[in-house]
């Protein structure tokens, strides 16, 4: 995927939110919890293919569906349907990077957002990717926000596009 990442940069996404056809089922694709996109159980093998299919996934009240300005197809996500696998900072700003190579700008039209599991305590940290898509922040790239964030009011907290956001209590296992 990594190839499709290179070549994403500067390509338009359809406009997906103007479409509304009908429903026509479901299609036998299911985004893993790592990011690895599946088609009747195997893995879809063409990067290409793979980034075609994220610019047309919309997440509606009913769920994640692939849709052109004709169909409408109900696919399976096991967490997110991307990855954020690289960050920068570029002046004022981090610049998410995900698996699919869309880029976003965490800032108040881009959260970022870290839960945190009751059971184990562990961080669950994403950032909006475009309207309802989000992308699960990897672990490294979790690490290198921690690093560079600051305390403040007692929690780490980084800045991007003019806005604050806590990762997390210092102390709490994200130090």
């Amino acid at each position: 995927m990594a190839e499709a990442a290179k070549q994403a940069p500067g390509r338009g996404l359809p406009p997906v939110h103007l479409w509304h056809p009908a429903h026509c089922g479901d299609i036998d694709i299911v985004i893993r919890r790592d990011g690895v996109w599946l088609h009747e159980g195997s893995p879809i093998g063409r990067a290409e293919l793979v980034r075609l299919f994220s610019t047309i996934l919309r997440k509606d009240a009913d769920g994640y569906v692939l849709v052109t300005p004709g169909e409408k197809l109900a696919i399976a996500v096991e967490d997110l349907p991307f990855r954020a696998v690289s960050v920068e900072r570029r002046g004022e700003a981090l610049v998410f990077t995900t698996d699919v190579g869309d880029q976003t700008t965490a800032g108040p039209d881009a959260p970022i957002v870290v839960e945190t599991d009751p059971t184990t305590g562990e961080p669950a940290p994403r950032v909006r990717v475009r309207a309802d898509l989000w992308a699960r922040i990897a672990r490294p790239v979790f690490y290198e926000l921690v690093e560079a964030a600051s305390v403040e009011d007692g929690r780490l907290t980084v800045r991007s596009g003019g806005a604050a956001f806590a990762l997390g209590p210092v102390g709490a296992g994200v130090e």
